[in-house]
Order: structure tokens, then C-alpha cells, then sequence
């Protein structure tokens, strides 16, 4: 029988061998939220490049938030029901081969000419997206000391707003820049291919290396084990899980609203009058705004409550808003641009907040949340309906909304609550 010294040696080697574990786990899952932060980010510059080609109108443009986003609503369960099957590890690797294919089918849709086919190849891509997302989130949430989520997972997230900083320069240098000395549709609409292969070829090759290395094995309970409350029935029975359901769908509404018009509205003669290939340059700062933020909002966050930090982000966000609607020039292009850092720890803190004590329904709740994340489908092509109805200035009243509810859930509707019977 061992000594109680060599237990004691033995059981601080495990913590430090699972400690390291962990290190490696996140650093390896920041690729993930690097490369679908850069895909998603990469439909802020789809939007004016397909709807000059197609000739379409601003509802119409936005039926590719609708597809993409779309794809959430319908995957984001059955993608909860596999990972809660095989695992959070086999799901990252299946996400990444199904956002491959439909990468690779951009090439076919750009052969074919045909906006449908895009919409179709969007469709298929964002189906691996939702299962990245269903994996990786409550992954990193259960990584470690519940009390600290909210803080690693706004970390991880910083390495998504890196991808959404970059893919607005490459896209508008590969795509528009690209699109702007084409001589015909056709040539427009093949100025995609290249991009989106190279793609492709990028998320097979993370699909080999997740499959190939080893993750801790988890428990959905994990990061909660030190939690009072122990969860009963469903994760539909916390109160705070369906508020958060609802602060995913105005927030990823709001910020995919945003940032689909944000081309077009700096194109506005009473805004900037810039070029699309040159306002797209202009769409680093409104991510990299993020990506600061969640840095900086990482820090923050372990010393502030995440509730607090959320409810002075969506009200500063909100009176940003106002003064983009009230104003022209440089003021109503800077004010928007910088909703970016308001935004930065406004998803992983949200997910964060509402998986809080869910225990054995964690997974349940991922799929909630991402599911609610159709948000991006629904409120942009409302958004689009009303450009088209009074403009695209006005139009920024829906994200405002949007906002002031944020405000209410950091302050008030993220604390855990059973809902009564």
C-alpha cells in the first residue's frame, strides 16, 4: 500500500498532468474559433459582392445571413444529440469535414452562376459551424473552474474576433478587389472560388490534426461539480438558460445585422461615399474592436462579474447606436464602428451566464443557445426589409432594441432562477 506522502505525490503529479492537459486543449481549440470567426465574417463581404451580381435588393442580399444563420436552428439540437453520443472531440472533427465540403461547393455555385447554389453551399458550411459550435463552446466552458468560464471562454473568443479582423481585409483583396476589375458576372461571381477552396483545404487539415490528437475526456458536469444548486429536470426549467436564449438571438441578430450593412453604409454619401473594396478595409476595425475587447474584457472578468461587465458593453452599445442614426460623416461611421469593442464579450459571456449550473443538462443547453443563435438568420433580414422601407440608417433602430434587452439580462435576467411550475 502506498504512503499517505506518495498519495498525496501521486495526486498533485495527476493535477499538474490535467492542468497541462487543459493548456494544450485551449490553445488547440483557439484554431477552431479563429476559423469559423473568419468564415462567418467572411458574409459581410459576400453580401455587396453577390448582391451586385445578381443585381438583388437589400432583403434579398440578406437571405445569405438567413441561409447561414439558418442552419443553426435546424442542427444546433441534433448537434447536441450527437456530441452528448460521441463525444465533444469526434463532433469537433465531423463539424470541421461537413464546413470543408461546403466550402469546396462554392466552386460549383460559382460555375453555375446561380444564387441559389450559393445559398445552398452556405447552408452546408454553416451545418459544420453549428457543430464546431455545439463542441467547442461548452467545451472550454467546462475546462476548468466553473466560477473562471465566463473569462476563458470571452480568451477563447478573442482568437474568433482575430479571424473576423482579418477576413474583412483578405476578403475585400481576394473577392471585391478581385470582382472589381472583372469584366462580367460570371468572372464576379468566380472571384469567389479560389478563396473558399483555399478554405476547404484549411479545415481537412484541422479535421486530421483534431482526430489525430488527445483531449481530456469530460463530463457535461464537470464545471459544476462545486455548484449548491443541482439541476433538475430540463435545462428549459432555469430561468436564466431561456433569458440567455433569447440574448443570443438579439445579440447575434444585432451584431450579424450590423455588420452586414456596415459595406453599404459607409458607401452612403451623407456617411463616407467609400468604395466597397475600401469600405471592407474599414470592417478591421469594427472586429478588431472585438477582438480588444475580449482581451481586454478576459482580465476584466476575473475580477468583475460577467453580468455587470455585459450590462455597461450593451448600454454603451446602445447610446453608440443612437448617435449612428441621429448623425452623419466621420461621426455616424466612428460611433458604429466601434459598437465592435462594446460587442467583444457580449456571446461568451451571455453562453457563459446561462450554462451556469445546468450540470447534467449542459449539453442540452449548448444546443439551446446555438440554437438561438437563428437570431442572425431572422433579425438581418428584417433589417433588410426595413432598408429597403426607409433606409439603411434608420434601419439601425432593430439592432438598438436588440441591445436594451442585453442590458436587462446582464443586470437582471442572468441570475439563476428555477422557473415555477
Amino acid at each position: 500500500m502506498a504512503s499517505p506522502s506518495m498519495a498525496a505525490t501521486n495526486e498533485l503529479a495527476d493535477e499538474l498532468d490535467s492542468n497541462k492537459n487543459y493548456s494544450f486543449a485551449l490553445v488547440s481549440l483557439t484554431s477552431l474559433f479563429f476559423m469559423w470567426g473568419f468564415i462567418t465574417c467572411l458574409n459581410d463581404i459576400l453580401i455587396p459582392h453577390l448582391k451586385n451580381v445578381f443585381s438583388l435588393s437589400y432583403s434579398q442580399a440578406m437571405l445569405i445571413q438567413f441561409c447561414f444563420f439558418g442552419a443553426y436552428f435546424l442542427v444546433s439540437l441534433p448537434a447536441g444529440a450527437l456530441i452528448k453520443k460521441v463525444g465533444y472531440q469526434k463532433g469537433i472533427v465531423s463539424g470541421l469535414v461537413i464546413a470543408s465540403i461546403g466550402c469546396a461547393l462554392f466552386y460549383p455555385a460559382a460555375s453555375l452562376q446561380s444564387y441559389p447554389v450559393f445559398l445552398g453551399a452556405l447552408f452546408v458550411l454553416a451545418s459544420g459551424i453549428t457543430l464546431l459550435q455545439v463542441s467547442a463552446n461548452p467545451y472550454v466552458s467546462i475546462l476548468g473552474d466553473a466560477k473562471t468560464a465566463p473569462s476563458r471562454l470571452t480568451l477563447t473568443q478573442a482568437f474568433n474576433s482575430l479571424g473576423t479582423t482579418i477576413a474583412p481585409y483578405l476578403g475585400g483583396l481576394l473577392i471585391l478587389d478581385a470582382a472589381a476589375d472583372s469584366m462580367t458576372a460570371a468572372q464576379g461571381a468566380q472571384a469567389v472560388q479560389a478563396p473558399y477552396l483555399m478554405l476547404a483545404s484549411a479545415l481537412l487539415i484541422l479535421a486530421a490534426i483534431f482526430a489525430y490528437i488527445k483531449l481530456p475526456k469530460l463530463s457535461q458536469a464537470s464545471s459544476t461539480e462545486t455548484e449548491k444548486t443541482k439541476g433538475t429536470g430540463s435545462a428549459w426549467s432555469h430561468r436564466h438558460l431561456v433569458l440567455g436564449a433569447v440574448g443570443i438571438f438579439v445579440y447575434v441578430g444585432a451584431e450579424v445585422g450590423i455588420g452586414s450593412f456596415l459595406i453599404n453604409f459607409m458607401g452612403l454619401e451623407s456617411i463616407a461615399h467609400l468604395e466597397e473594396s475600401e469600405a471592407a478595409h474599414y470592417l478591421t476595425y469594427f472586429w478588431g474592436g472585438a477582438m480588444v475587447g475580449r482581451f481586454i474584457g478576459a482580465a476584466v472578468m476575473q475580477k468583475v462579474s460577467g453580468g455587470k461587465v455585459l450590462f455597461i458593453c450593451a448600454s454603451a452599445a446602445s447610446l453608440l447606436l443612437i448617435i449612428t442614426m441621429l448623425t452623419s460623416g466621420a461621426v455616424a461611421m466612428w460611433s458604429i464602428l466601434l459598437i465592435g469593442l462594446c460587442n467583444s464579450i457580449m456571446f461568451p459571456t451571455i453562453f457563459s451566464l446561462a450554462v451556469t449550473g445546468l450540470k447534467e443538462h449542459t449539453s442540452q443547453g449548448s444546443g439551446i443557445l446555438c440554437l438561438a443563435i437563428v437570431g442572425g438568420a431572422i433579425i438581418p433580414l428584417f433589417q433588410g426589409f426595413l432598408a429597403d422601407a426607409v433606409g439603411v440608417q434608420l434601419s439601425f433602430i432593430l439592432p438598438l432594441v436588440c441591445f436594451i434587452f442585453i442590458a436587462y439580462y446582464g443586470i437582471k435576467g442572468s441570475i439563476p432562477q428555477a422557473i415555477k411550475a
